[in-house]
């Protein structure tokens, strides 16, 4: 099998309920395309959804970072990609794009996610098939550019 480098989501519609009295996307709705993505992608990594079912593990998310570039509005059909960045035996970092169908950025997203042992739960390392997953996947993604938005914080610089 091929691994998508980066990984592209299903195309994704932007629903009436997401838009607020600005006339816009709400802010809250670009991290459910996001995390649709994610699920999409996950399957890769071997969290899919029956991961927590036939082996009592999952993943949650530690953080999460979006740069709202453009705004999106009633109907806009977009794309989110998913680049795994780094990962360790209990973590993984990746990163997401948002692209509208007329191929312009809308937002990015960065997240740290942890492996779960549910019956804690807790932070736990990940079996070795899903190391192995998470490697070949690590392997087909670092040969991508490191994302410019990768690692960005937020801050106000002192006068």
């Amino acid at each position: 099998m091929t691994i998508p480098a980066p990984f592209t989501s299903s195309v994704m519609e932007v629903e009436p309920q997401w838009i607020d009295f600005n006339g816009h996307m709400n802010m809250a709705y670009y991290n459910v395309l996001f995390d649709r993505c994610a699920d999409e992608a996950y399957s890769l990594m071997g969290f899919g959804p029956d991961y927590i079912k036939t082996r009592q593990h999952t993943t949650f998310t530690a953080e999460f970072h979006i740069c709202y570039v453009r705004e999106l509005h009633l109907g806009a059909k977009v794309r989110s990609t998913f680049q795994l960045i780094g990962h360790d035996e209990k973590r993984f970092h990746t990163y997401q794009e948002l692209w509208h169908e007329d191929g312009w950025l809308a937002a990015t997203g960065e997240a740290l996610g942890l492996h779960i042992d549910m019956s804690g739960p807790r932070v736990a390392p990940m079996p070795d098939d899903i190391r192995a997953k998470l490697a070949a996947l690590q392997a087909a993604h670092d040969v991508l550019p490191r994302p410019e938005r990768v690692g960005r914080s937020i801050a106000l610089k002192r006068r």
